[in-house]
């Protein structure tokens, strides 16, 4: 049989990834005369393997500047039922957060009805910036329900900002969390998000909207969240039934 030549762009783009990932860049490229007389190719050559680099957002291109390297991207597996701060931890990376909103209000229709509170009811809102590293990832407003648990309401005496809001339910309530109901779109980010997650507005972002329930069917806690495109993806593992 005969073997099918792999095209010298996609080894040069091999090549430039593993170094990356190695650690041989982690700021800053070479530049592309250098790399050209590196690999002995054409810039049109190259360029095509610098392409495939930024299309992964590996690379960055700034004209006049440069090519640098992005951070690589917080990972999230939306097969297992976990916080920002149990993701953060399982990478070995730091989540705090800056709290805006943690108090009492009356619940908006859809929570109201989601969480079947009486009228006058109340429930728990908490409004935080999560950042990774010191970096800004995403927005995230939870509404947490107390009729599952009447203990819920001293969250809002919690310090939110440096505490996780699944461990406090977990391990401090007893609260069992069995599943989750999720819904993932593409948005544009709005003046305020932009300016707390550091970007530009209108800028794409991944929006989500969780439902948690316990292991009575419950549901304990609605999510609306918005994350940066550029430093947050999903991962999805499926099997064979």
């Amino acid at each position: 049989m005969k073997e099918v030549s792999v095209p010298v762009y996609y080894r040069i783009y091999k090549e430039l990834k593993q170094r990356i990932a190695r650690g041989t860049y982690s700021v800053k490229l070479p530049t592309e005369k250098n790399l050209c007389d590196e690999f002995n190719v054409s810039r049109l050559t190259l360029r095509r393997a610098l392409e495939e680099l930024k299309r992964e957002s590996i690379i960055e291109a700034s004209k006049g500047r440069g090519t640098f390297v992005l951070e690589e991207k917080h990972e999230e597996k939306i097969g297992t039922l976990t916080g920002f701060t149990e993701e953060a931890k399982r990478d070995g990376r730091e989540a705090t957060s800056l709290v805006l909103k943690n108090t009492l209000v009356a619940p908006e229709e859809d929570v109201a009805e989601l969480f079947e509170i009486p009228s006058g009811g109340m429930v728990v809102v908490l409004e935080r910036v999560r950042y990774l590293d010191g970096e800004p990832y995403g927005m995230e407003r939870a509404f947490l329900n107390p009729m599952v648990d009447i203990r819920i309401l001293n969250v809002v005496q919690r310090d939110m900002s440096k505490e996780s809001l699944y461990y406090i339910m977990k391990s401090e309530l007893g609260i069992v969390l069995d599943h989750a109901q999720e819904t993932i779109e593409v948005c544009r980010m709005t003046r305020d998000e932009a300016r707390h997650l550091q970007v530009k507005e209108g800028n794409f972002a991944i929006a989500r909207e969780r439902h948690t329930y316990t292991d009575h069917g419950l549901c304990v806690e609605m999510v609306k969240s918005v994350y940066r495109g550029d430093r947050y993806r999903l991962k999805v593992v499926r099997r064979v039934e």
